[in-house]
């Protein structure tokens, strides 16, 4: 076929060193709000062969036992002695309390920090979601439960994916090109064993649940390098906030840059990209538009965000000032307008949950930001 155009998306497992660091940051965010909802969080995390070091900034009233944490999340997450890299590491911690002149403007309800947030949806899954994204998530979702269950008994923690779809010229994806998944294993373990696992056990499925054929994919690479033994901290050095599009829509959809694990929802990088999402899934759902994409921005210290801005990519039903119109009028956008609505120091979820396997268009939890709960508000607003 003639005129393809390619797309790709990647997602990488619990057990990547960078989603240990976004785990714990997460989990450290999640002690302090059980206890003390209003506590304002800036988690960082390193981890490396034998250490993590937890620093950042915290104001709270409750007590975090920052060793346990690290090392229930390690425990949890896999890692065991003879990997290079388990719960018996050393633990620094470097936390220290919120600089007053960022709290001097975020306790009268402005934003925690200037930026800019996106948010997207599109008619490709059910979830509207990218479905490259989708696709790379749920064979990390399965390669996981797999992992963890036993079932592939050779293999470890570390994983990533990455699926390529290929689109005509109408935008319509028409196949999967291409898969990677690299998976760390035991030492043992032939590589034509972990090859037919995960193509048969993993791929496969999670292909067919998306009515797409795993024989017709073009090109498989299974552990391309031939061997993963060394992995997770041990192999590679993990940082919280480095997987902010992993963390999101696989590149599909523009990124501001601010990463979401460890931050309180004060900061408007992370509650502020929920909310985006939010808006642009209601768009959408309201079949307002088939693609949506939206821009929200934020003074430090000042309540209304800068900026409202809607894009729908010449699908949109409405002209796009209108949307942006409507928007403003239906959503409350301040942060602590944002925290109510999305429920966002309520304890109804754990954040260290999304630091597991995306913040976004998840179906396996019930997270505010992906209710539909404003489309007909949406459709009404702009039929008057």
């Amino acid at each position: 076929m003639k005129n393809l155009t390619y797309f790709t998306s990647e997602c990488v497992s619990p057990g990547h060193p960078d989603k240990i660091a976004d785990q714990i940051s997460d989990a450290v965010l999640d002690a302090c709000i059980k206890n003390d909802p209003a506590a304002r969080v800036a988690c960082e995390v390193f981890c490396t062969t034998g250490q993590v070091v937890v620093g950042g900034e915290i104001t709270t009233t409750t007590y975090i036992d920052i060793q346990d944490i690290v090392r229930n999340k390690i425990d949890e997450i896999g890692y065991k002695q003879g990997m290079g890299f388990d719960s018996d590491c050393g633990v620094l911690n470097a936390i220290h309390s919120q600089s007053p002149d960022i709290a001097m403007g975020v306790d009268v309800g402005g934003a925690g920090d200037q930026g800019i947030m996106f948010g997207g949806a599109v008619k490709e899954t059910p979830e509207l979601m990218p479905l490259a994204l989708v696709l790379a998530r749920e064979i990390i979702v399965k390669l996981t439960r797999l992992t963890r269950s036993k079932e592939l008994v050779w293999a470890r923690p570390d994983a990533k994916s990455q699926v390529t779809l290929a689109y005509d010229e109408n935008g319509k994806v028409v196949g999967v090109d291409t898969v990677v998944v690299s998976v760390q294993h035991n030492p043992d373990v032939t590589q034509e064993q972990i090859h037919k696992d995960v193509k048969e056990l993993v791929i496969k499925p999670v292909l067919e649940a998306y009515n797409l054929n795993a024989e017709e994919v073009k090109n498989y690479h299974i552990n391309p390098t031939g061997r993963f033994v060394i992995g997770g901290p041990h192999g590679d050095t993990g940082l919280t906030g480095r997987k902010i599009i992993v963390d999101t829509y696989g590149g599909f959809f523009r990124h501001g840059g601010g990463a979401f694990s460890g931050k309180d929802p004060s900061k408007v990088d992370r509650s502020a990209a929920y909310a985006a999402r939010w808006v642009a899934k209601n768009i959408v759902a309201a079949d307002l538009a088939d693609k949506c994409e939206v821009q929200l921005s934020y003074a430090i210290g000042v309540v209304e965000p800068t900026s409202v801005k809607v894009e729908t990519f010449e699908t949109g039903k409405v002209d796009e000032i209108k949307l942006a119109e409507a928007v403003q009028n239906i959503f409350d956008l301040t942060p602590r307008g944002i925290e109510r609505d999305l429920e966002l120091r309520s304890g109804n979820f754990n954040y260290q949950d999304l630091a597991a396997f995306g913040h976004i268009g998840r179906t396996d939890l019930d997270l505010p930001w992906e209710r539909v709960n404003k489309a007909e508000e949406l459709k009404k607003y702009l039929n008057r």
